[in-house]
């Protein structure tokens, strides 16, 4: 699987404070009981601010499936117009962002924003209304704590079941092998600690003791102090709950530290294009959970990446995924029902979706009564200068390295 940089390459009409996007005309000949007009479909995301970058994505992965959509019919055999607005990383704007969409726009459907901080006030607002709340990157387990009964997150694991199959393969070592200490350094962030406590849960009860535990806030720079406690430590084992910039900044810092440990795994940053040139190209052996995999066997996959690619000019990463995955679950929903408006369709869609399945370009989704899906992610590792999957072992493309070479 090939890293792609996709930065850049976005207009500078992203950078609005709203706006809309009509893919497709109205399609004239639908005798579907709300009308013949498009179905208009509700977003906000933070295309400005903290989460631009990831908004972004997930901006182009709900474009792309729209312009699949109509270009193939439509949905109910009307065309799907996206209204996106811009909620500036804020949550109190994304909560009037939504009364917008619902209240005053009064669009038939909505989707969800990025990040955990964003999708539970966006998600109140659309209980609030009665309307299905399908979602691409609230992953923290606080989300499906709300006790909401309209939200279902579109990929494959929460936050906490992001590192299942590490943990299951660190465990299943040989004694003489296997790990003993791990060292965790995350973020002050709902997904970011989410993704390395929940392996920190599995490995303290497999007997790994953790000998570091830091959390740091969003906009740290310095590592050093941080850097300091887990070179001192000599852990087996670094986990970083991060993003991007905060990872590899972690990781410069335990490199002039002279730290090596035994395996490294970080939240996100070793997905990013520009991870191996940040840390001087010493990537090897570098693990980070996946939700997508361009190479995935899906049936719709393939489309996808052909029609990504063409639409954008380079293949889809996992942000673009889980936008495209949203859309998918709700298309899902909507021809089942046969309807797609507000009022108490939205009660027909959650009821689908609460009883069945649904094929997605990141593989079969269902959930279970808080909207949590019943998946694992997989896992990615840097090998041979490429970051390849290699666990769980049916769709591995690489075979797992332990130890992780020096970096």
């Amino acid at each position: 699987m090939s890293i792609t940089s996709f930065r850049a390459r976005f207009s500078t009409g992203l950078l609005a404070t709203s706006l809309m996007i009509s893919l497709g005309a109205c399609s004239g000949d639908s005798d579907d009981s709300a009308g013949d007009g498009p179905i208009t479909i509700g977003i906000s995301l933070p295309l400005t601010g903290d989460f631009a970058e990831p908004g972004k994505g997930v901006q182009q992965g709900y474009e792309a499936w729209a312009k699949i959509v109509n270009d193939n019919g439509g949905l109910l055999g009307r065309q799907v117009e996206l209204t996106i607005l811009d909620d500036q990383s804020n949550a109190d704007r994304v909560v009037a962002d939504y009364e917008q969409l619902i209240g005053q726009d009064q669009v038939d459907l909505v989707v969800g924003p990025f990040s955990t901080r964003l999708v539970v006030p966006a998600a109140r607002v659309a209980e609030e209304y009665d309307m299905l709340f399908v979602e691409p990157a609230g992953a923290a387990k606080e989300v499906f704590e709300q006790g909401f009964e309209n939200l279902f997150y579109a990929a494959p694991a929460v936050a906490n079941d992001h590192y299942n199959h590490l943990a299951e393969k660190i465990l299943a070592l040989p004694a003489d092998q296997r790990p003993k200490t791990a060292a965790y350094a995350a973020m002050d962030d709902p997904f970011a600690q989410g993704t390395a406590y929940g392996l920190k849960e599995k490995l303290e009860a497999g007997g790994i003791e953790t000998v570091v535990d830091e959390v740091y806030p969003p906009n740290t720079t310095d590592f050093s102090g941080i850097a300091a406690k887990i070179a001192d430590a000599k852990a087996d084992v670094l986990v970083g709950g991060s993003q991007y910039q905060d990872g590899v900044n972690l990781i410069v810092a335990l490199q002039q530290l002279g730290y090596q440990p035994k395996l490294a795994a970080f939240s996100t940053a070793p997905t990013n294009p520009e991870f191996a040139a940040a840390i001087g190209d010493k990537t090897e052996g570098v693990l980070s959970p996946t939700g997508y995999s361009q190479d995935a066997p899906y049936p719709s996959n393939s489309e996808f990446v052909e029609k990504f690619t063409a639409q954008f000019g380079v293949p889809p990463e996992e942000d673009q995924a889980n936008g495209y995955t949203t859309g998918q679950v709700v298309a899902a929903a909507v021809t089942a029902a046969g309807c797609a408006e507000q009022g108490e369709c939205q009660q027909k869609l959650i009821d689908w979706l609460r009883a069945n399945t649904v094929d997605t370009v990141v593989g079969p989704l269902s959930w279970d009564e808080t909207g949590k899906p019943k998946g694992a992610h997989m896992i990615q590792q840097w090998i041979g200068g490429d970051i390849k999957i290699v666990l769980p072992e049916d769709v591995k493309e690489a075979d797992f390295l332990f130890p992780k070479p020096a970096w």
